[in-house]
């Protein structure tokens, strides 16, 4: 099966074959500039440092494990996750799918700092117990280390003063001291709220981002006034207690998708600003945008002279380049590729790469009647403006009961579903939307719809998802096939949407298998072939 792998990346580079598709998954436009978004993929909640040369960045992925990729970059275009902060979650049993989901919940919002040689990560779930996680390293690509739990801030940005004081900005402008070390807050410390919201500030106002800069104290938040229009805000202050004078920094749409908000602003060490910002686009998520930042009067101005997200514009540091977010993989390593990552916590007796060498081994770990509660289902995000993904599974070790395959996977997610019944295997193309309770996020209901099931006649199958992140497109379409060449449709276009009540991401390609009766069967999955359509 290799074979048909290794021959499909060795024409995407020669590029005879697929024109638009490239390796590297990012904007970068291969001639000094990039194209907005920087990556049009699920990374929101973005916090972006510089030490030195280099650019560290840490996003969102919530109920996804290994959580909270730590992004490498050269050039602020170019990333690459290096780690992560934490390989699990235990805080409850809801982050192994019991009793109960941490759908939409887990990891968030985190904030990333480098002080005095070391650097700092911190966030808090927003869920029981409400305790936040401050993790440390002095290197961020030889993993981080969990130093201490302190209380829970929302949307939260560590601060360390010139004096060496420690800060936490969050919520709606409210600002507590913490300990040097980061270790709990600070007894009898500074603990108040900064500022109050003006008559304009009448619903949204969150996402804190802080820095310094020429003496003044600079908090970025994302504003969202109820009848209004999505904008970034800044709060600017002579003293870190106040009092603070707030300015709209950007208050743009771009490329026919909502406007863009929430981020922070950093510089290259040269003089030169630059703004990294989300913007929501439906069914693929969160994207993310850079753009300049102008100093204008002492206000972080952002965009171009206009106030105008760039659709392109020169690489703040050229010669750089990357793989990208999104990777193909023949499971032929030791160790999963760092862009993978389980809905949940797996169970790692259940998974392997040593089992059959050269495939990933999915072994059924716990019986369950859907996707949405199954352990050990492997996500990557998908890509705008389109993108495929095809994986090659032997079905052989498939028992009575078993469900396995390939999905477009959200709360509203479109399955590729191989059903084992008795001695035969079936290929249903259906759509599966999941309801969940509030308090525990526990599925409380799913609505079913079979669009078409074909009976297979090989346990080897091809599976490929096609995603369209177009604007008002948001279509995944499905396909099979014995051969990898010979591909026939199945079902019907399927609706990607983004839900913040349920699952709060973009649509993950995902490569799951449970048991919905006894334990012990399994399939091996020999590649996962992904391709980046850029036009």
């Amino acid at each position: 099966m290799k074979k048909h792998f290794l021959l499909a990346c060795l024409l995407m580079a020669m590029g005879g074959v697929y024109p638009d598709v490239v390796n590297a998954q990012c904007g970068d436009n291969g001639d000094g500039t990039f194209s907005n978004p920087v990556f049009w993929a699920d990374v929101p909640d973005p916090d972006v440092i510089r030490v030195g040369d280099d650019f560290y960045m840490v996003s969102t992925t919530m109920h996804l494990v290994p959580g909270a990729p730590i992004m490498h970059s050269k050039d602020l275009v170019n990333w690459e996750i290096v780690s992560y902060l934490y390989d699990r979650l235990d805080d409850k049993p809801n982050y192994d799918l019991k009793e109960g989901t941490v759908y939409g919940r887990g990891q968030w919002a985190t904030s990333l700092r480098y002080h005095n040689g070391t650097y700092y990560a911190y966030f808090s779930p927003n869920d029981t117990p409400y305790k936040g996680y401050v993790y440390t390293t002095s290197d961020p690509k030889k993993g981080w280390t969990l130093s201490s739990r302190i209380p829970h801030f929302h949307d939260a940005s560590l601060f360390f003063d010139d004096d060496g004081k420690a800060y936490i900005f969050y919520g709606t402008g409210q600002l507590r001291e913490l300990k040097p070390d980061l270790s709990d807050v600070m007894p009898g410390g500074v603990d108040m709220k900064i500022f109050e919201r003006d008559k304009e500030e009448n619903a949204l106002l969150e996402g804190s981002r802080v820095i310094k800069h020429d003496g003044k104290y600079y908090l970025l938040m994302i504003s969202w006034p109820r009848g209004g229009k999505r904008r970034q805000v800044c709060y600017r202050a002579d003293k870190i207690t106040g009092p603070y004078e707030k300015k709209v920094i950007l208050e743009d749409a771009f490329a026919g998708f909502p406007y863009v908000a929430q981020g922070t602003i950093v510089d290259d060490g040269k003089g030169n600003w630059y703004g990294v910002i989300f913007q929501d686009r439906n069914g693929v998520g969160r994207v993310l945008t850079m753009m300049p930042c102008r100093w204008v009067d002492g206000w972080p101005m952002l965009g171009d002279e206009n106030g105008h997200v760039p659709a392109t514009m020169s690489k703040p540091v050229q010669g750089y380049s990357s793989e990208g977010l999104v990777v193909s993989d023949d499971f032929s390593g030791e160790k999963l590729k760092l862009n993978w990552q389980w809905n949940h916590n797996p169970m790692n007796e259940c998974w392997s790469l040593n089992a059959r060498k050269g495939y990933l081994r999915l072994t059924t770990g716990r019986v369950v009647d859907n996707l949405f509660v199954a352990p050990n289902t492997l996500t990557q995000r998908m890509e705008g403006p389109k993108c495929s993904g095809v994986v090659c599974m032997d079905l052989s070790g498939m028992k009575d009961g078993d469900v396995a395959g390939l999905s477009a996977f959200n709360g509203d997610a479109g399955i590729l579903a191989v059903t084992c019944q008795g001695s035969q295997k079936y290929l249903t193309m259906k759509t599966e939307s999941v309801k969940l309770d509030e308090k525990n996020k526990s599925v409380t209901g799913i609505d079913r719809n079979e669009i078409q099931k074909v009976e297979l006649t090989s346990d080897v199958i091809y599976l490929r998802l096609d995603g369209d992140f177009r604007l008002n497109k948001d279509i995944a379409s499905f396909y099979y096939s014995y051969d990898n060449k010979d591909w026939k449709k199945i079902g019907t276009d399927f609706k990607m949407i983004f839900d913040y009540r349920r699952f709060f991401m973009g649509t993950k390609f995902a490569l799951f298998n449970y048991a919905t009766k006894s334990l012990g069967g399994f399939v091996d999955v020999d590649f996962f072939e992904y391709q980046h359509i850029k036009k």
